[in-house]
């Protein structure tokens, strides 16, 4: 069905005319407001300002620059497209392209139970400072461990697309890494043994933003100074003071061992080598005597009567001079009396 649209602007004249408004008070109609469109004249140099506006609107949205110290991500409504390097870099204008920049040089810092901008008595002040940093040691202490995380940005697209809240990813894992290894310890060794606890948790917490694909790089770990907390830090130095206390106990015992085993020792070693030395000279005399005795020998069994006289007076040789009163006595003479003076050797007078 067609309609007859003169009739019909004629019969809303006259409904107009009925109320007695004339058409007054209401909005202007769509065919009015493009009659006056088409009478309207637009001066020539407004279209240069138009034209200009949008060519400005069009450069601002066509180029951006990027920082030395950042990389450009660029999606392509909403997918992600291209990084772009530092420097002055170009995309499709109007919103079809968009450019997110990160920070990727730059080192983040992320401080658990711990904040350099507050003095000595306040950084353990706020609860949930208190209960990052408050965990249970291995052997079932309670200790207060701060410690202070700087990372960076590797990967932007993971940090960007792969995470949700890459932040706070971050300091959940930290923490859990933290637990872990302090779990596995002493609390002398949490308190003394900082930088070791620094890089295994280190290791393993940056092995596990690998397998969650975060991005992010951890540059290190700075462990703060380790404490315990207030209500057992009496019952804490006493302990430590037994301790130091054992350990001294310890130190002498050992200064003791080692001023006595090692002298004992020396003077073992000594009576080993003195009876060694004596074995050996024993050795060497009755070798050599038992080789003199044969060389002997041999010159006897070769001439038995000059060796026998040559011995016998090597022997008298050496005798000799050791007695006092030498008694010769001819081998004819059948009476020793004549040569024996009795008299004088027990007083008798002759």
């Amino acid at each position: 069905m067609n309609w007859d649209w003169d009739k019909l602007r004629d019969k809303q004249q006259q409904n107009e005319r009925r109320s007695g408004g004339g058409g007054a008070g209401k909005p202007p109609q769509v065919d009015e407001m493009v009659d006056q469109l088409k009478n309207m004249k637009i001066p020539g140099n407004m279209w240069l300002i138009v034209l200009v506006a949008i060519a400005v609107l069009m450069g601002s949205t066509m180029f951006y620059t990027v920082g030395v110290s950042e990389v450009g991500v660029v999606q392509r409504f909403g997918k992600f497209v291209r990084i772009s390097e530092p420097g002055l870099n170009f995309k499709l204008p109007l919103g079809i392209e968009t450019s997110t920049k990160v920070k990727v040089r730059r080192v983040y810092k992320e401080e658990f139970g711990y904040r350099e901008n507050m003095d000595a008595r306040s950084r353990f002040a706020g609860s949930d400072m208190e209960n990052a940093a408050l965990m249970l040691t291995g052997d079932l202490n309670v200790a207060l461990v701060p410690w202070i995380v700087q990372y960076q940005i590797r990967d932007p697209y993971n940090f960007l697309f792969k995470v949700q809240d890459p932040r706070q990813l971050l300091r959940d894992l930290s923490e859990a890494s933290m637990r872990l290894v302090v779990g596995d310890r002493s609390i002398s060794e949490v308190i003394s043994a900082r930088e070791e606890i620094a890089i295994v948790a280190h290791e393993i917490l940056q092995r596990e933003l690998d397998k969650a694909e975060s991005g992010i790089h951890i540059v290190t770990i700075e462990m703060k100074r380790t404490n315990v907390p207030e209500p057992v830090q009496p019952s804490f130095n006493e302990v430590n003071r037994a301790t130091q206390e054992r350990e001294q106990m310890i130190y002498k015992a050992m200064e003791e061992y080692n001023r006595a085993v090692p002298s004992a020792r020396g003077e073992a070693e000594r009576v080993i080598r003195e009876a060694q030395g004596y074995a050996l000279n024993r050795v060497n005399r009755a070798e050599g005597d038992a080789a003199r005795f044969n060389s002997i020998y041999a010159e006897y069994i070769s001439a038995k009567d000059v060796t026998e006289r040559r011995m016998y007076l090597e022997m008298m040789r050496e005798l000799l001079p050791t007695l006092e009163n030498k008694y010769i006595i001819d081998s004819d003479q059948g009476n020793v009396l004549p040569f024996l003076n009795l008299g004088k050797e027990f007083g008798v007078k002759q």
